[in-house]
């Protein structure tokens, strides 16, 4: 099939360079000329794992290009996917700009079209939103009936930053919801290829799965963290107790590893605009209220095991080392990433902070701006003469860090592995004063 993609983000390109990969044409459309450009000669402008080399494959072979015109790229396409950003707005809600100014011109183009189309609604939104807020924008900017003249629908994504490209191509489902029919049936064609169960569903229906599915994961992740920190307190180790929990099938050991809290550019932003949906429609959720709490305290237990572990009990004119600044390892989105507030708390507190991550120095040099905060190209020359280290992202160049790299460097042999990546017995054999979330002495 033909297939026009709105908005070259994590989303959208991921979604049109695994679509061409099954067979389809696609054409993606962006309104940053670079970007463009950089697609076009089959480079990745996100940094995504495996993103490069498909997009170079595919560009080199005509299955996918990109372009800046958006009525060309609809009037080629049988199915339009708008994937543009819904950003969190302050009051928790998400921010629709993007998503109705693109929805608005797709149906001006729909107007100019005697060919039956289907748009498909990927950006994340409250539920209800594609069928009582852009349906009615789309057939009033086209002059068309939606279920008549063209089709609608929304499919959500459940994709990972960093594994992004295989979670797409490896689906544990794919959902569909569809205004009828027809949309449904159309949208379910490009998914032939894919092998996994379809859910076939009205479009509220849909969004409501999105967001429960990740406000859900999150809610595990603030358990879990929670449980670790009782484990030390009581002296056990939060990692066996994870363990034992994710034997029980109907648990399953997935999002059960304890450490900092979650990040990232879906969880934070989908729980509280269905938290705030909740109380709308009066049956505010406490669950989802707490959740959200729990998560905003976690990234500070690390600073709370640091001072513990200092003569003084001050990060006040120590140095600091930061590992890792990406909310999670391959990729260097800091949205919502835990090592903000970790990093803001220690330059309150007047701590000076070194930090390293492999690929997300250039985002950290957009969000901090203090004379006491600075970026080194290695760990090793983060770590040098620092008082204590905090462990935030576990990515795979830290494990390779050895004991003896810690004691050398540092000034005092302090670690809190906010990820668990290191061995306890083996650190605190060594001379390291260690600790881990939810470990206990």
């Amino acid at each position: 099939m033909k297939i026009a993609i709105i908005g070259t983000g994590y989303v959208g390109l991921v979604t049109g360079a695994c679509f061409a990969s099954k067979g389809h044409e696609v054409i993606c459309v962006d309104v940053i000329e670079d970007k463009i450009k950089k697609i076009n000669r089959g480079q990745s402008p996100i940094f995504e794992e495996g993103l490069d080399d498909m997009l170079s494959d595919l560009v080199s072979r005509n299955k996918l290009y990109a372009t800046l015109n958006l009525e060309h790229a609809i009037l080629k396409s049988d199915l339009v996917f708008i994937c543009v950003g819904t950003p969190s707005k302050e009051e928790a809600k998400y921010d629709y700009t993007y998503l109705e100014q693109a929805t608005k011109d797709v149906g001006l183009v729909l107007k100019d079209s005697d060919k039956y189309k289907v748009v498909v609604i990927k950006s994340t939104c409250t539920p209800g939103t594609t069928n009582d807020h852009l349906k009615p924008i789309l057939e009033q900017t086209s002059g068309r009936k939606c279920g008549k003249d063209f089709g609608l629908g929304f499919n959500p994504e459940f994709l990972r930053e960093g594994v992004a490209v295989y979670d797409f191509l490896n689906p544990d489902r794919i959902v569909i919801g569809g205004i009828d029919k027809k949309s449904i049936s159309m949208i379910e064609a490009v998914f032939t290829d894919f092998n996994a169960p379809i859910l076939k569903v009205d479009p509220t229906t849909a969004e409501m799965i999105k967001i429960a599915s990740n406000s859900f994961l999150a809610m595990k992740i603030s358990f879990i963290n929670e449980m670790a920190n009782i484990a030390e307190k009581i002296d056990c180790d939060i990692k066996d107790v994870a363990k034992g929990i994710g034997m029980d099938s109907r648990i399953s050991p997935k999002f059960l590893g304890a450490g900092l809290g979650w990040g990232g550019s879906c969880f934070l932003k989908d729980i509280s605009a269905l938290y705030q949906l909740s109380k709308e429609i009066s049956v505010p959720s406490k669950l989802l209220e707490s959740t959200i709490q729990v998560n905003k305290l976690q990234p500070l237990r690390s600073i709370e095991l640091l001072e513990r572990a200092l003569s003084d009990h001050s990060v006040k004119g120590k140095k600091i080392a930061i590992l890792g600044l990406a909310f999670k390892p391959n990729t260097d989105d800091m949205r919502e990433a835990v090592s903000i507030p970790i990093i803001h708390e220690l330059l309150h507190k007047g701590a000076e902070v070194h930090a390293h991550d492999p690929v997300a120095i250039e985002n950290a040099k957009l969000i901090f701006d203090s004379s006491n905060f600075y970026l080194h190209e290695g760990p090793e020359q983060t770590l040098s003469g620092a008082h204590g280290c905090i462990i935030v992202t576990e990515w795979r160049i830290y494990s390779k860090l050895s004991p003896r790299d810690f004691i050398n460097k540092m000034k005092t042999p302090i670690v809190i592995d906010g990820r668990r990546m290191f061995n306890p017995k083996k650190m605190r054999s060594k001379g390291i004063n260690y600790y881990g979330i939810g470990l206990g002495k």
